[in-house]
């Protein structure tokens, strides 16, 4: 029920955003609805933030983050080495040769999955590749990879490795502090991002 309620959240606004998509911007080899709910329902968009953290700690160039909410609460706070483009600007003309391509891996997130979500169906339904939806967003990003929780002691042996890495790429990552953008070396088809101080806040909201 709760994951029925969670597709209605992400197909009617998305239903009216690609009412209104402009038809030049349609691939004819786009999905059908079915075919897409199918897919999201199956989670296939979704990438572990363990995965995540891990390419960022080993600053793997093809990880591209991709942050979907606006530039106020970007500048508030944002995964390190991010760039921003709000859903609201999805559809513009400067964004679609960072979304439509096959050099990196596009990761979105906002501070929870439903943004986030929605950002990938649309570019799916456009035929786009390459692009992910951060599990959880921001608010799991904090809540377990940054801070995590120490396990039991009856808990089995797969909870305390995953509890030791996290600590780690908590520590690597400045434990929510902003590290530079300049960590990975992107390759000449990269988007350099914006190098802008932001304060260590943690973001707050759903969506």
């Amino acid at each position: 029920m709760k994951q029925l309620k969670l597709l209605a959240l992400i197909i009617i606004p998305l239903g009216i955003i690609i009412a209104a998509m402009p038809a030049d911007k349609v691939n004819h080899s786009r999905l059908t609805p079915g075919e897409l709910l199918q897919e999201a329902g199956s989670g296939v968009q979704f990438i572990s933030p363990d995965i995540v953290a891990d390419m960022l700690v080993r600053k793997d160039p093809s990880l591209r983050l991709i942050d979907v909410r606006t530039p106020e609460e970007f500048e508030t706070y944002s995964l390190p080495g991010s760039i921003n483009v709000p859903l609201s600007n999805l559809l513009s003309e400067e964004f679609s040769d960072i979304l439509n391509q096959d050099a990196y891996t596009n990761v979105f997130y906002s501070n929870g999955s439903v943004y986030a979500n929605q950002a990938w169906m649309i570019t799916r339904q456009l035929g786009y590749e390459n692009n992910f939806v951060l599990e959880g967003g921001l608010n799991y990003w904090f809540g377990n990879i940054l801070s995590p929780e120490s396990p039991s002691q009856t808990s089995p042996d797969e909870e305390f490795a995953r509890y030791d890495f996290r600590k780690s790429a908590a520590a690597a990552l400045g434990g929510g502090g902003v590290v530079s953008t300049d960590a990975a070396s992107p390759s000449p088809k990269a988007v350099k991002p914006p190098v802008t101080a932001k304060s260590k806040k943690k973001p707050s909201g759903g969506c």
